[in-house]
């Protein structure tokens, strides 16, 4: 799907205490880019500081929800293991 073809696009911003932990999410889930897309979604992950950006974009509204909650639960999930993985380095 070309950027052209999608009319429905938004856009999360997720800010984290350090650069470091940002730089962590963003590499965690910026390999699924490309994977997941569709006929009808599409996504990009930039990072700047301690900001992780996800844009979603989608030809129709159902699309642009699913991408959505794709890449919010994505997220989620790598900012879990980041904070379980310094927990862990924390009390090694």
């Amino acid at each position: 799907m070309s950027t052209d073809d999608a009319p429905h696009r938004l856009s999360l911003s997720f800010d984290y205490d350090t650069e470091r932990r940002a730089r962590i999410v963003e590499r965690a889930v910026r390999v699924e880019v490309g994977e997941i897309d569709d006929a009808r979604s599409t996504a990009r992950v930039d990072r700047a500081g301690r900001t992780v950006q996800v844009r979603v974009e989608a030809a129709d509204l159902i699309a642009l929800r699913a991408g959505t909650n794709t890449w919010a639960r994505l997220l989620d999930v790598a900012e879990r293991v980041a904070e379980t993985a310094d927990r862990r380095h924390d009390a090694a």
